[in-house]
This record gives C-alpha cells, sequence and structure tokens, in this order.
C-alpha cells in the first residue's frame, strides 16, 4: 500500500515539473566576460550591473521570445587567455550570448575564439555582443556574422573628434597619449591620419604609449604633455587609466583640453571635479543634457540599487537583442543575428541601427565638455557632459570594408 502512495506521488511530481517546464520555457543565458574585480572593474561592474538591471525589466514585460533572461557575470582580469577560459566556461554552462566590451584585445581573442567555436560546432552555436570594444577590425577586415558591434568604432570617434578640431584654428599643437595595446593604437593612428588631411598645419607634439592598466603615477607623462606645449591632447584611455590621467593633469595644473572617448568612465568626475570643467571633453553617444524622464526615472533607481550611473548603451544593447529576439519568435543566435541585422532603435540620444553588411551600429554622436550645476549630475555630484556639437547617424557613418561569409542555415 505504502508503495503504491509512494509511486503515485513520484508520478505526480513528475507530471508537476513536466507541467512547469512546458509552462515556463527554458531561460536564455548571456554571460558578461569583462574585468569584475581589480583596478579595471569600475568598467566591467557596471555594465554588469545595467544588464541584469534590464533583464529585470524586459523579464517582467516577457522576456526574450518568451524566455526569460539571465545575465551572469565572469571576471576575465582584462586578460585575452583568461577570457578564453571563461568562453569555453561560459558554453560549457549553456551561454550561447557572450557579451564584452573592455577591451579590443580581450574582444579580438573572444572573436577569434567564437568564430572557431561555431565552425567546428553548428549545432551549438554562440554570439558575440560587443558593447565598448571598438578596434575598427572588428566590423572591416575582421568582420564576422557571429559579432555585432553596439559602439562606434575608434575611427567614427576619431573622424568626428578631428572635424571639431579642425573647425578650432586656435589647435596647434597636438599631444596623442593611448594606452599600448591595438585600440590604443588604432586611435593614434586615426588622429594622426585625419589631422594631416584636415589640417596640415597642426603639429602633432607627442605620441606616447603606455601600458594597459599598470601605470599607477601619470606624472612623468603629464610632464612631457607641459614640455611639449601641447594646446590640446587626444586619448582614447579608459578605466583606471583615465581616471589617473585627467587626475594628474588636474593636480599638475595642465589647463588644456583633454579630448576623451571615455572620459565619463566611473571615478573620474568624482576625481577630478571643478578642476576638470570647460577642461574634460567627451566624444560619445550620450551627454548630460538629455531630459528623457523615463531614462531619469531609471537612472534614480539603478543609483540608489547599485550606486552606479544608467548605461544608455549598454541598455540599449540589451532592448534591440530582446526586440530581434521577439522578431524572430527565437533565441537561438543564428536566428537572433538575422533579426538584428538592420534593425533600428530609439534611444535616448535618437534613432540607431545595425547595419547589416557589417554588423557595425550607426548612431547620433555628440562632443560635450563637463560643467558643473548640470540639472543630472553624475556618481551622485553635480558635474556631468554638456553638449557642445552634435552629429547625426549620417554623419558618423563611414564606409564599410567587410567582406562576410554568412553561414548556413
Amino acid at each position: 500500500m505504502l508503495k503504491t502512495l509512494f509511486n503515485s506521488l513520484a508520478a505526480s511530481v513528475v507530471v508537476l515539473a513536466s507541467v512547469a517546464s512546458a509552462a515556463e520555457p527554458a531561460p536564455v543565458r548571456m554571460a558578461l566576460i569583462d574585468p569584475l574585480n581589480g583596478p579595471m572593474a569600475m568598467v566591467g561592474q557596471p555594465a554588469l550591473a545595467q544588464l541584469k538591471f534590464t533583464a529585470e525589466r524586459l523579464n517582467q514585460e516577457g522576456g526574450m521570445a518568451g524566455h526569460k533572461i539571465e545575465i551572469i557575470g565572469l571576471d576575465n582580469k582584462i586578460n585575452p587567455q583568461e577570457s578564453l577560459v571563461q568562453l569555453q566556461k561560459a558554453i560549457d554552462d549553456g551561454v550561447r550570448f557572450i557579451i564584452q566590451g573592455n577591451g579590443s584585445s580581450v574582444g579580438s581573442a573572444l572573436l577569434n575564439g567564437i568564430n572557431k567555436h561555431n565552425q567546428r560546432n553548428p549545432e551549438d552555436r554562440v554570439l558575440y555582443l560587443n558593447y565598448a570594444a571598438v578596434d575598427p577590425a572588428f566590423t572591416n577586415e575582421r568582420c564576422s556574422f557571429w559579432h555585432f558591434r553596439f559602439d562606434a568604432h575608434s575611427d567614427m570617434k576619431m573622424n568626428l573628434m578631428t572635424d571639431w578640431i579642425a573647425s578650432h584654428k586656435e589647435f596647434k599643437k597636438v599631444f596623442l597619449i593611448n594606452q599600448d595595446y591595438s585600440f590604443g593604437h588604432a586611435v593614434a593612428d586615426g588622429a594622426i591620419k585625419m589631422l594631416k588631411e584636415k589640417r596640415p598645419d597642426i603639429e602633432i607634439v607627442g605620441n606616447v604609449f603606455h601600458p594597459l592598466g599598470k601605470v599607477k603615477d601619470f606624472s612623468p607623462y603629464i610632464s612631457k604633455i607641459r614640455g611639449a606645449d601641447a594646446d590640446v591632447v587626444i586619448t582614447g584611455n579608459w578605466g583606471q587609466d583615465i581616471n589617473l590621467l585627467i587626475k594628474a593633469a588636474a593636480d599638475y595644473g595642465v589647463d588644456v583640453p583633454f579630448l576623451t572617448y571615455y572620459g565619463s568612465t566611473p571615478g573620474t568626475i568624482t576625481q577630478v571635479g571643478k578642476k576638470g570643467v570647460d577642461r574634460v571633453y567627451l566624444m560619445s553617444e550620450l551627454h548630460g543634457d538629455f531630459t528623457d524622464p523615463v531614462l531619469a526615472e531609471r537612472e534614480v533607481a539603478l543609483y540608489k540599487q547599485t550606486g552606479w550611473d544608467y548605461y544608455p548603451r549598454v541598455a540599449g544593447m540589451l532592448e534591440m537583442v530582446k526586440l530581434a529576439g521577439d522578431k524572430a519568435n527565437s533565441i537561438e543566435p543564428f536566428k537572433v543575428a538575422m533579426a538584428l541585422e538592420g534593425l533600428s532603435f530609439e534611444g535616448p540620444g535618437g534613432k540607431t541601427t545595425m547595419r547589416a553588411e557589417d554588423h557595425q551600429i550607426q548612431m547620433p554622436m555628440y562632443m560635450s565638455v563637463l560643467k558643473d550645476g548640470m540639472k543630472y549630475g553624475a556618481e551622485g555630484t553635480d558635474f556631468n557632459f554638456h553638449e557642445v556639437a552634435g552629429y547625426k547617424a549620417e554623419d558618423t557613418t563611414l564606409p564599410a570594408e567587410c567582406r562576410m561569409r554568412r553561414p548556413k542555415q
């Protein structure tokens, strides 16, 4: 009798589990592979917080093609080999969407690793969602069907930055300082080439590279900038390297404009404060003048919950991927990739479109400068970036040099 009752209960549990499983599809797992500990965690942790925050909202709206989005974070220590270890771990754990942004050396390794995995495992493919690794090669000569970039690449930004410099006749001497890896060299090469074309009278008075994430004291570099009598500095530095560079310049009274790609990296505004006002410039898809009430509400909620500012590009990336999944009615990477091609999304900075031929996002961009007394401050302060020049999406576009190999379905 007891055996019969036990078997009956066991059968009921199986049936209930089957019903629950049928009622709620398995989640779509996405892994962020970025620096989550150590000195560069200030770029990985905000992205992870934003992804989880946005996923929670999207899940309340039905998820992606009916599947809840699950975000996991994997620390790569900004190391390409460690990133490949984490990639394999993610794949073994059933992850099929890899998210990464910092930096291009890691992105290069992941691009190769994902391409090889997908070639060898056509029934188990993975999609690479890139929100900040901006080496131009990734969507040009190294373009891949399995890679989508949601940030303007460095040449797109430099094209606009050098247009802005060219319009200021008072700039005669430019100093370049960048991290010593592929992205930093792309920034420097782009600046030299474009300034020569647009303002041949401008002199490059310094072109310096330093180790990525290892410099603790930037005062020797600041001395070189001062000694070169530069009118303006261009840097693609990010993470700890932009924090410490800008702080050192402020501490040593170097008050020339610093034109940055990542001057809004968490910690920079807090450390520099008033010394950065009217001196730290940012080329980005967003600035602090946006007054979208929905965005402002989310900004407050995220900051209260995590201590990190809202990261619109990361939020927009996840929303676009969700839209693609809904459009395809699938979470299968190939079908999501097909739906992403040509997809448009109305973000806080304007309409963005994923160009199908190279999987490079096309978006409006803005040059802005740090100001005090902003309505929407960053990092719990009254400082944020005020727009000084805006560029439509078509102004940011550069020709694609991509010969993409498209897989069979």
